[in-house]
């Protein structure tokens, strides 16, 4: 059996557990997640051009906290969206500074092991959680090879109104959804990344042609992260 066949049947096993008289988590896995908001036919993603990604620049990640209300100076066990990275090719000796997010695959195990269906995947690729439906059981944190999922330890103060958190929940980045939703088709990342005069994160919709990620997407060399493990994720990588 493989990994992912493993896991999933886990977590099928999991799912009769009865949590009171009559409500079986399988019953609230299956609930409807509302997907208001999504546009038809989209697969939205962004792409990094790690060429032009400033090493020690880390506003992508201060816009992060700042637009979805995590902690400024993070203790170790604090929630973080987007973390930056340093990697190095060992042939070569040539380093890159990369952020790293939830890749938003098109294939996401940590769907595949939630028991409650509070981690889902939009019908335009974005992979969010419910935090109502999180039970804090963290088979998606283990289950995410990016390491992109965070648990929510503490009691959460300063919380923005687009962006309810919560203790016992797991989280992660949600290519702005709150903005998406409303129209605003940019994440806070990519806004940063280019008021700073870097242009190294654009933000669009995979499927349209047109878009400006699209384009570059098709006249540039780009990768995804472990595109070994099949998982088809929305976030590409120049560079590296």
């Amino acid at each position: 059996m493989s990994r992912r066949g493993f896991l999933g049947a886990a977590a099928a096993g999991l799912a009769g557990i009865v949590l009171a008289p009559g409500v079986r988590l399988i019953e609230l896995a299956q609930a409807a997640v509302p997907q208001a908001g999504v546009k038809p036919g989209a697969r939205w993603g962004m792409l990094v051009d790690t060429t032009k990604c400033a090493p020690g620049c880390d506003d992508c990640v201060q816009a992060c906290r700042s637009e979805n209300g995590l902690p400024q100076d993070p203790k170790p066990t604090d929630a973080q969206w987007v973390r930056k990275i340093e990697i190095r090719e060992v042939r070569s000796g040539r380093t890159a500074s990369v952020p790293v997010m939830c890749q938003h695959c098109a294939e996401p195990p940590c769907v595949d092991v939630c028991p409650t269906g509070a981690s889902f995947k939009r019908a335009d690729g974005i992979v969010l959680v419910d935090r109502h439906a999180c039970i804090g059981c963290r088979y998606c944190v283990m289950a995410c090879p990016y390491k992109a999922r965070s648990f929510v330890h503490e009691p959460v103060a300063g919380q923005q109104p687009d962006v309810p958190r919560g203790k016992g929940c797991v989280e992660g980045c949600t290519l702005c959804v709150h903005r998406l939703d409303r129209g605003n088709q940019v994440t806070a990342c990519a806004e940063a990344c280019r008021k700073a005069g870097h242009d190294a994160i654009v933000f669009g919709d995979l499927n349209d042609p047109d878009s400006e990620i699209a384009r570059r997407v098709r006249e540039w060399t780009t990768t995804q992260l472990r595109p070994d493990l099949a998982l088809d994720p929305a976030v590409r990588y120049r560079g590296i």
